[in-house]
């Protein structure tokens, strides 16, 4: 059963997207260290990574945005309705081996532009920190989306 897009009309300033999880995993950052071109080692060796202060290997921040914004493009239909998005990376999301790492992702309609039938999606990305306390690796996420 396809879900029904979300109309502009239809759309209010609190609405909440439906959150999604994601499972992060060594496997996920070598496809997109092939892809992107981005093979700087802290994205694949442990001793590196931790050579330079960080906790071991490290998800790119560009594959961590693209998964987060995952969430508007899936309640929206369709990623060509995005038509601007921007974060600041806040912390990085460290990726064990063996395992993955989890990004839950929420969001959130904070603005709705009436002249240009636009809406501005705030996004929260976490993970679970090492005492499980929640921590946020990105920071001012948010997308613009035109809706029909």
């Amino acid at each position: 059963m396809t879900r029904e897009r979300p109309r502009f009309d239809d759309v209010q300033v609190g609405d909440v997207l439906p959150a999604q999880a994601f499972e992060v995993t060594r496997a996920d950052l070598v496809r997109y260290a092939g892809a992107s071109g981005d093979l700087n080692t802290i994205h694949w060796n442990d001793r590196v990574a931790r050579e330079v202060g960080l906790p071991g290997v490290i998800a790119h921040g560009m594959f961590t945005m693209a998964t987060a914004v995952r969430v508007v493009v899936d309640w929206v239909g369709d990623p060509g309705a995005v038509v601007e998005y921007g974060v600041r990376f806040t912390k990085p999301l460290p990726v064990p081996d063996p395992g993955s790492a989890r990004l839950d992702v929420t969001g959130t309609v904070a603005v709705k532009d009436d002249a240009a039938r636009t809406v501005r999606v705030d996004l929260t990305a976490t993970t679970p920190g090492p005492d499980g306390a929640t921590v946020s690796v990105l920071g001012r996420a948010r997308a613009t989306v035109r809706l029909p």
